[in-house]
């Protein structure tokens, strides 16, 4: 099968996996989403989900989660991994956006780059998630699910995001992070991958194949 029909058949079946993807962090508006995205490293969306359910209550504006001090919000972030490190990155990044950023989030990568806590790959999946930007932020199961079905042959995440733009055209990528993760997550998992039990895949998985 060349490339091209591989990536056409591949492309048509996340459409028909996920019409409608999404981010799987909840929140009402761009800053909880910025302060969900810092907390999920290393951490589940569930997990940063239930603790937002009453964090998000406490603050509306960069300014209001300043306030909070970094010690509140520590409290508040508990429950979670490197939650020392990540609520001094969420303290730092409401005081920049309150008082360098008249409390308005930048909407250019190299922006949000400045503020603490926020790499390339948090940046793109704001924007993306914000802006349905033409980005893909590469994370472990976008970069397992690309391998596995041999559209890159990298070692690292990092690897794969320099490849993947010789890949997929930028009206391809939109859309295409949230059917990744969603795919990765639920389908192409680490272990115990679900192909062989999926109508949909047994037949096309070509990773299925290679482990056979």
């Amino acid at each position: 099968m060349s490339n091209k029909s591989k990536k056409k058949i591949f492309l048509d079946l996340l459409k028909k996996l996920f019409p409608n993807p999404k981010i799987e962090l909840d929140y009402e508006n761009e800053l909880q989403l910025l302060v969900a995205i810092i907390m999920s490293a290393q951490a589940t969306d569930k997990q940063v989900n239930k603790i937002n359910k009453t964090f998000f209550k406490k603050f509306s504006t960069p300014k209001e989660l300043f306030e909070l001090g970094e010690d509140k919000i520590k409290q508040e972030i508990k429950s979670i991994g490197l939650y020392n490190s990540k609520a001094k990155n969420i303290f730092n990044t409401s005081k920049i956006l309150a008082f360098d950023y008249n409390q308005k989030i930048p909407t250019s990568i190299k922006e949000l780059q400045k503020l603490p806590g926020v790499g390339i790959k948090t940046a793109k999946v704001f924007l993306i998630a914000t802006k349905n930007a033409p980005y893909l932020a590469v994370d472990t199961h976008v970069h397992r699910v690309l391998n596995r079905w041999g559209f890159v042959k990298t070692k690292t995440p990092l690897q794969t995001d320099k490849e993947v733009l010789k890949v997929f055209n930028k009206n391809e990528i939109i859309d295409l992070h949230h059917r990744l993760v969603l795919f990765g997550r639920y389908y192409c998992t680490a272990r115990n991958h679900k192909c062989e039990k999926d109508e949909l895949l047994k037949d096309i998985c070509p990773y299925k194949e290679n482990t056979k």
